[in-house]
């Protein structure tokens, strides 16, 4: 392990990313292929953080497991089309300050950045693509490899690939499955107030922030750099 090096890691969707028009809009032709009801958006939204099998299992507590499947490929289907047909500055823009604050820690000779989400690899690759985030994060953690969030596999697989040990880490997200992730793994969680999860939901978070300029200071602090 090294002691030199720092690694953040982020979720995506309502940390990075405000994805809630393409979320909604890949439940609805989910929940359509299936013939079920599609619930409110705040419920949908509440879920978002968690690997999809697990999400429709909460959504839809009866359903079984083979519609289950059927209905987390007819979701990955809907978000890949939805992708290649709206730009993501649209659909699934970032937040303020998002890019710009990336790019700075980025620079950081010793900082590491990386990604815990929730999506699938083919649905975080796409989202990548679209902002030109290639070559951003040196460790990208996504539901198709690991257990779903709040089990720690994501997190504890990100040090491994980078030799960074749980007290030069750090977890920043938008819900409580994150910040019970980072807590899960033994990181720091940093919670964002800006996602889909209220503040007072983040009661696992060590720090939490309102504006994504207030994080290298978080960082200085909880590092003592």
């Amino acid at each position: 392990m090294s002691s030199d090096l720092r690694l953040v890691i982020f979720d995506v969707d309502g940390t990075l990313v405000d994805s809630q028009s393409d979320i909604l809009a890949a439940f609805a032709q989910a929940f359509a292929h299936a013939g079920r009801t599609l619930p409110a958006p705040a419920q949908i939204m509440s879920i978002v953080g968690l690997s999809l099998d697990v999400a429709i299992a909460r959504l839809v507590p009866d359903i079984c497991d083979a519609d289950g499947a059927a209905m987390v490929e007819a979701y990955k289907d809907a978000y890949v089309t939805l992708r290649a047909s709206t730009p993501a500055q649209q659909s699934s823009p970032f937040y303020p300050g998002v890019h710009e604050g990336l790019t700075l820690l980025k620079a950081i000779p010793e900082m590491l950045l990386g990604v815990a989400t929730g999506k699938s690899k083919r649905g975080l690759d796409k989202l990548i693509e679209a902002h030109g985030l290639e070559g951003m994060f040196v460790t990208r953690q996504v539901a198709d490899f690991h257990p779903s969030k709040p089990h720690p596999s994501m997190i504890l697989q990100a040090m491994a690939d980078t030799g960074v040990g749980p007290s030069q880490t750090v977890m920043v997200g938008d819900t409580s499955y994150d910040m019970d992730m980072a807590a899960a793994a033994g990181v720091a969680g940093i919670g964002v107030s800006w996602g889909y999860h209220t503040r007072d939901a983040l009661t696992a978070a060590r720090h939490i922030i309102d504006r994504f300029d207030e994080l290298p200071a978080v960082l200085r602090k909880i590092w003592s750099v």
